[in-house]
C-alpha cells in the first residue's frame, strides 16, 4: 500500500441525508446518527408530528433537520417532493413494513400493502434520490451514497414471514442492480441487513415470551440487536470510510446467518 496509513474518514460534514420512515424506530436512531456525523438531514415520512419531534431532537442536540411530509407510495408526491430538494447527497431507504401471517393464510390485502411498501416504494424513492443527485454537475466528483435497509431475511427465511422475506430478497437484488448502474458515477448502493431489534415493528411480536426466547436462541450472540447496533452500520456505509464498497449487504444480525 502506497503512503503512510490514516484513520478512515467517517465523518459526512457538507452532506446531505435524506431518511424515509424517519418518524419512529430504526428512522429516527439513524437520523440521529446521520446528524451527529456531521450531515444535514431530511427526515421523510407520512406523519408530522413524528417528523417534527424527531427534527426538534436533532436541533437540540446541534444538528440540522428539515422534515419532509410524504407518502412514500405516492409516486408523484415521491417524485415531487425529493426532485425538490435543494441538496442530497444519501439516501437511507428504510421505510417499511410486516404483516406476519402463514404461508396458506396470507391475506391479499397483506400481500399488496408489504409489496407497495417494501418493494415498489423503496423502488419509486430510490429512483427518486438518484435522478435528484444527478442533477449536479459534480456528482462523478462529488460521490453519492444509497444505503437499502434490508434484512436478515433477506439472505435466510422465517416461518409465518413468507411475503416479508419475499420483499427483502428483492431489496438485495435492488441493492446490486443498482450499484452495478451507477458506479460510474461514483453513487454507491449497499444494504444493511438487521437481526431482531426491538422497535414499535417488532415490538407485537417480542412480547410474546415463547417467540421471544426462540428468537433469541437463535442469535449466537444471545441477545437481541439495539438500534445502535444498526446506525453504525450506516453511517460506515454514507461515509468516505466505505469508499470502495458498493453492490454489498452488511448483515448485523449477531451471527444468525453464518449457522
Amino acid at each position: 500500500m502506497a503512503g503512510d496509513p490514516t484513520v478512515p474518514d467517517f465523518r459526512l460534514d457538507g452532506r446531505t441525508a435524506l431518511v424515509s420512515g424517519a418518524g419512529r424506530g430504526l428512522g429516527v436512531g439513524m437520523a440521529h446518527g446521520l446528524s451527529r456525523a456531521g450531515a444535514h438531514v431530511v427526515l421523510m415520512s407520512r406523519t408530522r408530528a413524528e417528523l417534527d419531534n424527531v427534527a426538534a431532537e436533532i436541533i437540540a442536540e446541534g444538528g440540522t433537520a428539515d422534515v419532509l411530509v410524504c407518502d412514500a407510495t405516492d409516486d408523484a408526491a415521491v417524485q415531487a417532493a425529493i426532485g425538490g430538494l435543494p441538496a442530497l447527497d444519501i439516501l437511507v431507504n428504510n421505510a417499511g413494513t410486516n404483516i406476519p401471517q402463514p404461508f396458506v393464510k396470507v391475506e391479499a390485502a397483506a400481500l399488496d400493502t408489504m409489496l407497495n411498501l417494501n418493494v415498489r416504494a423503496a423502488f419509486i424513492v430510490a429512483q427518486a434520490a438518484v435522478n435528484r443527485m444527478l442533477r449536479d454537475e459534480d456528482r462523478s466528483e462529488r460521490g453519492g451514497a444509497v444505503v437499502n435497509i434490508s434484512s436478515q431475511l433477506g439472505r435466510v427465511a422465517l416461518r409465518d414471514r413468507s411475503v416479508y422475506t419475499l420483499t427483502k430478497h428483492a431489496l438485495e437484488g435492488l441493492t446490486k442492480s443498482m450499484a452495478i448502474e451507477l458506479a460510474p458515477q461514483r453513487i454507491r448502493v449497499n444494504a444493511v441487513g438487521p437481526t431482531w431489534v426491538e422497535t414499535p415493528m417488532t415490538g407485537p411480536a417480542l412480547a410474546d415470551p415463547e417467540f421471544r426466547a426462540e428468537i433469541i436462541g437463535s442469535i449466537p450472540m444471545g441477545h437481541l440487536a439495539q438500534i445502535d447496533d444498526i446506525v453504525g452500520a450506516v453511517v460506515f456505509l454514507a461515509s468516505p470510510a466505505a469508499a470502495m464498497i458498493t453492490g454489498a449487504s452488511l448483515v448485523v444480525d449477531g451471527g444468525w446467518t453464518a449457522r
